[in-house]
């Protein structure tokens, strides 16, 4: 991730890079953190505003120490609400079946496929695979992140993410889960407006605030964790 200067009235502007070398739209979990790093190192206040190739997003540093527990590391964004919400998507796969659901976050679009899947006693390898192909689906003309979820409470759920650009599993998805945890508390699986979404990086708390089918507000917040800092001192070094 790189922070830039805002090219409207936000406090700076986030660039996000996957692994492949390719600008993503946005990250959630991205957010966070660079809202972390704004505010530590004095680029912005508690709460900001900046831009992200998916439109403006808001955050709130809710506690910060460099040496604060848990609860006073959280921060807590305000991602882009869904521009597009297809909950009966299912997807036939060489003869196989898949319940899922469709979910753009955002504009330019960042893409959702939220699939239910048995984690808990799934073969890695093939799900892997399977995710690799749902990704490269030819319902998705620009590729799609692909969300396994298994419910696991009547306010939580289970997650893995395989995601563009990375083309492998991430510990964490931020928009990916709140996608799932948006999907699944419309159709009625998540009980309440509040859903706990375990990766294998963590947890994390989606905030869904909607009138009837029209979603208002989708929060999301998660710990941060300050791990390394340093300089880079190359004087022939251009960007």
């Amino acid at each position: 991730m790189a922070l830039d200067k805002a090219e409207g009235k936000a406090d700076f502007k986030m660039r996000f890079y996957n692994c492949d070398g390719s600008l993503g739209e946005m990250c959630g979990n991205g957010a966070r953190c660079i809202s972390r790093y704004a505010f530590v190192n004095g680029l912005a206040g508690k709460k900001m505003c900046f831009e992200t190739g998916a439109g403006l997003v808001y955050s709130e540093v809710l506690g910060d120490h460099l040496s604060a527990p848990l609860g006073e590391r959280l921060v807590r964004v305000l991602l882009n609400n869904p521009e597009l919400i297809k909950l009966d998507n299912d997807i036939d796969l060489e003869g196989e079946k898949y319940e899922a659901s469709y979910i753009e976050l955002g504009r330019p679009a960042l893409p959702h496929l939220v699939v239910n899947y048995d984690i808990k006693n799934a073969d890695l390898d093939k799900m892997r695979e399977t995710g690799k192909k749902l990704r490269h689906h030819k319902q998705f003309p620009k590729g799609t992140n692909v969300n396994f979820c298994q419910l696991v409470g009547d306010d939580s759920a289970v997650i893995k993410t395989y995601e563009r650009g990375v083309e492998d599993f991430t510990l964490a998805c931020g928009t990916g889960s709140a996608a799932t945890a948006l999907a699944l508390s419309l159709k009625g699986c998540l009980k309440g407006g509040k859903a706990r979404i375990f990766a294998d990086g963590g947890e994390l708390l989606i905030e869904i605030e909607r009138t009837a089918d029209t979603i208002e507000k989708l929060f999301l917040t998660g710990d941060t964790n300050i791990v390394a800092s340093g300089k880079v001192t190359d004087e022939d070094l251009t960007y």
